[in-house]
């Protein structure tokens, strides 16, 4: 699915006045696209996608808002460790 001619001319007169070369335009431009970006949620792809852009965002980000993103990334893989760890033990103790 890739960019329609709608699409790209959408986007050109939301960025009417703007230098295309400028890096902040690009930038706007990319998180306009990332906006208005539709994709299945009830998919693995769309819930992968939906990661990545998570990813995307806190590696861009600095400060309080990369530590909070840090801290929700830390306490997703603390909640799956717990949970294959009980999940383990259970069955230990049901064999042994």
């Amino acid at each position: 699915m890739g960019d329609s001619k709608d699409e790209r001319e959408q986007f050109e007169e939301e960025l009417i006045g703007l230098d295309p070369h400028d890096p902040e335009t690009k930038a706007f431009a990319e998180h306009l696209d990332r906006m208005k970006r539709e994709r299945p949620g009830y998919t693995v792809e769309g819930y992968l996608e939906g990661v990545q852009d998570f990813a995307d965002s806190a590696n861009r980000t600095t400060g309080h808002q990369r530590l909070a993103a840090v801290l929700v990334v830390g306490l997703i893989l603390l909640g799956v460790i717990l949970t294959i760890w009980f999940a383990l033990s259970d069955i230990l103790t049901i064999i042994f």
